[in-house]
């Protein structure tokens, strides 16, 4: 049966309660069912069947799920990037608002609601994936999916990855949004199919077999969260503090262990505010702190190529040898490690002139080597620097390559006391789930945390505090299903959304606008 689309302005008003309602579910508040809540929102608030229209409904859900969302941005560099960003993805979901009119229009997907579920997860997910490509890299914050790392549905990240998950939460949302409607019509029979279909979609991850045992034995390490002073952008303007506080952590693991008992020490992205190989000094300070320990340390630093820029680099460094592996971070951040069009950019804001020497990309995958004289073999870590982690090729990459635990080296400092920090949690313990593999998170001023292979929360540190975690981590090699085919599921996702939205425009061109059917 047709239902009637909701007034302009209630759609409108909708569109933001939908908005604020699902960055709800994220860390912060943390309250994930209300993800589905804001997507069954944002389903009835689409149902006008204008392009126009529908593109200012998303925008208007997005600003008001992006703009709270990402508060750290304001934060961080201040309140003209904050919006600009905000906008920039908000422009995402209003292309997706466009989108859904235009599949929708097909016969077939209009006059049979069955339909509508599937297509407009798949074009949402779809639209996740464009803006985590695009621009200049994409910006993956906020998927859905990492939402869920305390859901069911996250368990299904093991399955198919972020792209899966986030598919997930839209299909249940738009149940809920249906479940709606038919009580509204006082059809109680269709609703209570919809929400029993609903229950068993989120129920349903229980049953995936998520494997935590050892495989290839266990790992014992330690984490050092040395703390730097919570200056935002002038952080690590004190010469050598953040070193000076991350060999005084290390030093204090010896409280909870014996030298050499550990098999390496974590330190977190920029961990050393000084490249140790060029500063005799800095590198003789990791030096002593790495044989007082008796283990190698991975150290967070930078590096300056002779042909200029600079690389966001982590090295592994041996108590007698020195460096004897490294992983260069492959993906700076736009406007913040790097100024993209900064002629352009400066008119916006002069912040951008505090990035004086632009980073440099890393051409290598995540897999650092660690020789392990008690396992008596090589022990593949993967590593991941700061944004990375919400990338899914950079950390699928980096475990199908050897990786048999993941590190999470980052730097919140410069995001004060915000969301950040736990959001970025949230998506290590989803990329645990997804891969299969213990986790670590390692910031030089919190949120840090160990994660078992199922995603579960086993230590956390508080933010700005200098604290050490140790734990046994179990080493495991086998590869999910996520692992082994997420790459092409993002790209049948992108390419089926691509195909649904002009079949729907092609479909709907041989039909005047007054004989198209009512929607479901």
């Amino acid at each position: 049966m047709p239902f009637a689309a909701p007034g302009r302005r209630a759609t409108l008003v909708l569109a933001v309660v939908a908005g604020l309602v699902t960055d709800a579910g994220f860390p912060g508040w943390g309250l994930w069912p209300l993800t589905f809540v804001g997507v069954a929102l944002l389903f009835v608030a689409l149902g006008r069947d204008s392009a126009r229209w529908n593109a200012l409904v998303g925008l208007l859900f997005g600003l008001a799920f992006f703009l709270p969302h990402i508060l750290w941005a304001y934060e961080a560099v201040g309140p003209v990037p904050w919006v600009a960003l905000s906008l920039a993805e908000a422009g995402f979901v209003g292309l997706f608002g466009a989108a859904w009119a235009w599949a929708r229009r097909g016969a077939v997907i209009w006059t049979k609601a069955r339909l509508q579920v599937p297509v407009f997860a798949l074009l949402w997910v779809g639209m996740e994936e464009a803006r985590s490509i695009a621009p200049f890299g994409g910006f993956p914050w906020g998927r859905l999916a990492f939402s869920q790392a305390d859901s069911p549905l996250g368990r299904w990240a093991w399955a198919g990855g972020a792209p899966l998950v986030s598919g997930l939460v839209v299909v249940l949302g738009v149940l809920l949004a249906l479940a709606l409607l038919a009580v509204r019509r006082v059809d109680v029979g269709t609703a209570s199919a919809h929400v029993l279909l609903g229950a068993a979609l989120l129920g349903s991850g229980i049953l995936l077999p998520l494997d935590t045992a050892p495989q290839e034995g266990t790992l014992k390490v330690g984490a050092v969260q040395g703390n730097v002073p919570n200056r935002g952008l002038d952080s690590f303007d004190q010469e050598r503090e953040v070193l000076a506080n991350h060999v005084l952590g290390t030093t204090a693991l010896l409280d909870q262990v014996e030298p050499g008992e550990l098999d390496v020490v974590l330190w977190p992205e920029n961990g050393s505010d000084i490249d140790p190989r060029m500063d005799a000094e800095a590198g003789a300070a990791v030096s002593s702190v790495a044989q007082a320990v008796d283990a190698p340390i991975l150290v967070g630093t930078l590096e300056y190529p002779a042909g200029g820029g600079r690389l966001n680099i982590s090295l592994l460094w041996e108590p007698d040898a020195g460096p004897v592996d490294s992983y260069a971070k492959q993906h700076p951040a736009p406007f913040a490690e790097y100024i993209p069009m900064r002629e352009v950019a400066r008119i916006f804001s002069e912040d951008v002139d505090r990035v004086r020497t632009d980073m440099l990309p890393g051409t290598e995958v995540g897999l650092v080597e660690l020789d392990s004289e008690r396992l008596g073999r090589t022990v593949g870590i993967g590593d991941v620097i700061c944004f990375e982690v919400a990338y899914d090729d950079l950390v699928r990459d980096a475990v199908a390559a050897g990786g048999e635990v993941l590190v999470v080296q980052t730097n919140n400092a410069t995001f004060g006391e915000t969301d950040e920090g736990t959001q970025q949690l949230a998506m290590s313990r989803l990329r645990a789930i997804e891969h299969g593999r213990a986790t670590v998170q390692i910031s030089t001023v919190g949120v840090s945390g160990v994660i078992t292979p199922s995603g579960a929360l086993t230590q956390e540190t508080d933010l700005f505090t200098a604290e050490q975690m140790v734990a046994s981590l179990p080493l495991r090699s086998e590869l999910t299903p996520a692992t082994r085919f997420g790459d092409a599921l993002a790209w049948a996702v992108r390419g089926l959304a691509v195909v649904c939205t002009v079949a729907g425009m092609v479909g709907a061109a041989r039909i005047r606008r007054a004989d198209r059917p009512s929607p479901q």
